[in-house]
């Protein structure tokens, strides 16, 4: 299975970080201190971004796990379905 790119998560991650950067900056330079709220919800949302990309990735490796679990149990009831077969 091909692994997923982080490309799009960093992309997604480095924007936010960048707008509440910004918006923090805008805060201090213009006295308004309103402006801090954005920051502080760009800066939450970044994180959880990165959050829901590692809970992507354990649940892939998760679902990977558990089609190979499947396919030994398969391969197992093959062998015995043949097996049976040869003993008739």
């Amino acid at each position: 299975m091909k692994t997923p790119s982080r490309t799009l998560t960093t992309a997604a991650v480095g924007f936010l970080l960048l707008d509440a950067v910004l918006f923090a900056f805008a805060a201090i330079t213009f006295s308004r201190p309103w402006l801090f709220l954005p920051a502080a919800i760009c800066l939450g949302a970044g994180a959880m971004v990165v959050l829901a990309w590692r809970r992507y990735r354990r649940t892939l490796l998760e679902l990977e796990e558990a089609r190979r679990d499947m396919r030994r149990q398969v391969e197992e009831l093959r062998d015995l379905l043949h097996s049976k077969n040869l003993s008739n």
